[in-house]
């Protein structure tokens, strides 16, 4: 008698077509592309929201007449209860089928929007997007688990990498589109404008997209969303708070303690539940867990570029948040446009080849960015943003899709929301690192740069006589002058070659995320594309 591989069940006979019907083959051509594409637009709203936010925070703060302490919750709030609700989703997504689950998130993050747009204080708006966040939270697995059931055998590559398109290009749009939204209309827009395409969103999805049978999903289990949700509260506001609060202080040491008291629970009872909330034993797939392992590495090096180029901009050359936008679209156009022609290739070389060279390329490129200083032509970061844009596709994609494709039908539900979690999980630590990092040698930067500030020095001599000399004041108001300038002068350069120590870190990151990559297969004899008909 044959046994049936792990995850290789027999699948609900409503749910099966014959070879011939299969999406992918020559009776129904690529009609698979438009669900998919259609479940693109909740996943590019969940996305877009995260960074077309944070450029409205000082004007809601002028606005709500509050600190700075506080409105940062706006961004952080969102931030921690996505990591509550996205667990959540994979056991939802068995128990209401996917395509409900993801009309029901699209609607719920649509409402919340609403209610942001309509807020009246500072306390109703975090309030507000706590309820965005519900929905949000949930968008991203559940499209993942929709996308590969739909897409048919051979195929995942090209649905994986529409897929992508979400994820490299609604980050650099937000800034653009945000700084806009604010500067010539209403911050209020930043979220009203998520209510149409919210709504025609969930339409589109109710008539095209597939349903998905739900299937015996079994108990919930209580005891993992709770120990998840104390976990991943703890964890994230410790990593976002920790370089404000002090890494060594009470409230932050204790949030560590908490989260992996919480975490060790959570994994103990996964693992000796009968049906576990999220089912940590896929990663007995070797090619899920070397997978998920290079997107823990390289997030650190993605994140480089999305977070801290946008700070050099603005800080170090004083670009507004639209035009920042604007310098770094082309890195994620070219991402965009490529994101489909890198899922082509890995449906016919598999992931290895392309995630070792990508990684190589993305490593050299974000190696480039550590030569950036205040003279750097922006047309040259122009050009090395397309290029490391077109690193990252490859880089990004192959991994994401080849830890999805070993995993049987059943459990893809809960394999995208451990993947999710770990995205978000590594993003906020390497954020949370590296600008501890930068803080740091931006500090010791400015004391090598202030050594040189000395009476002795005959340049600041005739620096001071040139003060003199230009200002028409005395030699004393001469000097003191000179001296705030020289301050300003070397805060900034202190902070751009703090900005350039991260960049070879964040290369060195990438660069050993080669290492799993290598060992990287395509999953082989998955049924997918079955829910067509």
């Amino acid at each position: 008698m044959t046994q049936t591989p792990p995850g290789e069940h027999q699948k609900p006979l409503q749910s099966q077509v014959s070879h011939s019907d299969a999406p992918g083959t020559k009776k129904s051509g690529y009609l698979w592309i438009i669900p998919v594409l259609i479940s693109l637009i909740g996943a590019f709203m969940a996305i877009l929201d995260s960074s077309i936010v944070n450029v409205a925070i000082p004007t809601i703060m002028n606005v709500f007449n509050t600190d700075t302490s506080t409105v940062e919750w706006v961004v952080t709030i969102y931030m921690l209860a996505l990591g509550v609700v996205v667990p959540l989703s994979g056991w939802l997504g068995d128990k209401l089928g996917f395509k409900r689950l993801y009309i029901f998130s699209l609607l719920s993050f649509t409402f919340g929007s609403l209610l942001c747009s309509m807020s009246w204080d500072i306390n109703s708006l975090i309030i507000a997007r706590v309820v965005q966040a519900i929905g949000g939270g949930m968008i991203m697995p559940t499209t993942m688990a929709m996308v590969v059931r739909i897409v048919p055998p051979g195929m995942l590559g090209g649905g994986m990498g529409i897929f992508g398109i979400a994820l490299l290009v609604a980050p650099a749009i937000g800034p653009t589109l945000g700084g806009y939204l604010v500067e010539y209309i209403n911050w209020r827009w930043i979220f009203t404008i998520n209510l149409p395409i919210g709504v025609l969103g969930s339409l589109l999805s109710y008539f095209f997209i597939p349903d998905f049978p739900s299937s015996e999903a079994g108990r919930f289990d209580v005891g993992g969303a709770l120990t998840s949700a104390t976990g991943l509260f703890c964890l994230l506001l410790a990593l976002s708070k920790g370089n404000d609060w002090g890494w060594t202080s009470e409230p932050i040491v204790l949030l560590f303690y908490t989260s992996a008291v919480m975490l060790g629970l959570f994994v103990y009872l996964e693992l000796t539940q009968e049906n576990p909330l999220l089912d940590l034993r896929v990663f007995r797939y070797p090619t899920f867990s070397l997978a998920n392992f290079m997107v823990t590495i390289t997030t650190v090096g993605l994140y480089a570029g999305i977070f801290y180029l946008p700070l050099f901009l603005q800080i170090g050359r004083g670009l507004g948040a639209m035009e920042t936008g604007l310098v770094m679209m082309p890195g994620a156009l070219v991402s965009g446009v490529m994101m489909p022609i890198v899922g082509f290739l890995y449906d016919r070389v598999g992931p290895k080849v392309l995630s070792v060279s990508g990684l190589l390329f993305l490593s050299f490129m974000t190696y480039l960015f550590h030569y950036l200083s205040i003279d750097t032509p922006t047309s040259t970061i122009v050009m090395w943003m397309a290029l490391r844009g077109l690193g990252m596709s490859f880089a990004n994609m192959p991994a994401q899709t080849a830890a999805l494709s070993v995993i049987p039908p059943e459990l893809v539900g809960r394999a995208s929301a451990i993947t999710n979690i770990i995205t978000r999980v590594s993003a906020s630590f390497g954020i949370a690192v590296l600008t501890s990092i930068m803080n740091r040698r931006e500090v010791m930067h400015a004391a090598h740069l202030a050594d040189n500030i000395t009476s002795t020095n005959p340049m600041l001599m005739d620096f001071w006589s040139q003060v003199g000399s230009t200002t028409g004041v005395a030699p004393e108001q001469a000097k003191s002058l000179g001296l705030l300038y020289l301050q300003k002068v070397i805060s900034l350069e202190a902070f751009v070659r703090s900005i350039d120590d991260i960049f070879i870190i964040a290369a060195c990151f990438t660069l050993a995320g080669v290492i799993p990559a290598f060992f990287l297969r395509k999953g082989e004899g998955r049924r997918r594309g079955t829910v067509l008909e």
